[in-house]
């Protein structure tokens, strides 16, 4: 049975995405535009009661939420491809804290500066330069927290690749791109070192080069 993802070329799709590429797991994607307002539509209602997106389908099982959907995928797939969810319960419980970090403390900023730098405009909106200083102030707080954990291990949960480290790839991309911040993920060595080593992971650079979004 070939999974299905839904959205793969938004950004909050592509934690699931990379992570199907990284185990290996053979799966076909679902467009929706987001902009013609699809997510709202029935069909689309049916298996994505809130009208976001990733939804995964896998047969019968239908599963939403990209981190809910990238820890579906590391569990059922751990045999193959790199364990991405800790080989002890201590590992496991560092990605889950540091996926948590990512859900709760990174992206919430991360957010505001995508929507205020890279949509506002595509949209004809303005951008609120209150809120983009207020978010570059608690994202800069953020990193600096990161900082002070990679200088004591390669990756976020140790020296070992995860799920926490696989869900930053998306909007980090969009901060050293088209955001245009760059400097604060390169202003702090171990963070610096951290970001190039993950996102030249050649399951990234797949993601990033087939489903890229035209903006």
């Amino acid at each position: 049975m070939v999974l299905t993802i839904y959205a793969p070329l938004f950004a909050s799709s592509k934690r699931a995405v990379v992570t199907l590429v990284e185990k290996g797991v053979e799966f076909e994607t679902v467009n929706v535009d987001l902009l013609k307002g699809e997510q709202r539509q029935p069909e689309y209602i049916a298996i994505q009661p809130f009208g976001k997106i990733p939804v995964l389908v896998d047969g019968d099982y239908k599963i939403f939420e990209s981190r809910a959907i990238m820890r579906y995928i590391a569990e059922k797939y751990r045999s193959q491809g790199p364990d991405l969810l800790g080989k002890t319960i201590e590992e496991r419980g560092q990605v889950e804290q540091w996926l948590d970090v990512e859900a709760t403390s990174y992206h919430p900023p991360l957010l505001a500066l995508t929507l205020n730098i890279v949509f506002a405009p595509l949209m004809g909106l303005p951008a609120d330069e209150k809120v983009i200083k207020e978010s570059e102030e608690k994202l800069a707080e953020v990193l600096d927290v990161y900082e002070a954990q990679l200088s004591k291990n390669e990756y976020l949960a140790g020296d070992f690749v995860s799920l926490a480290d696989l869900a930053h790839l998306p909007f980090t991309e969009y901060l050293v791109g088209a955001i245009g911040k760059a400097y604060m993920i390169k202003d702090r060595k171990h963070v610096s070192a951290w970001w190039d080593k993950i996102s030249n992971r050649a399951a990234w650079k797949e993601v990033s080069e087939k489903y890229a979004l035209p903006v």
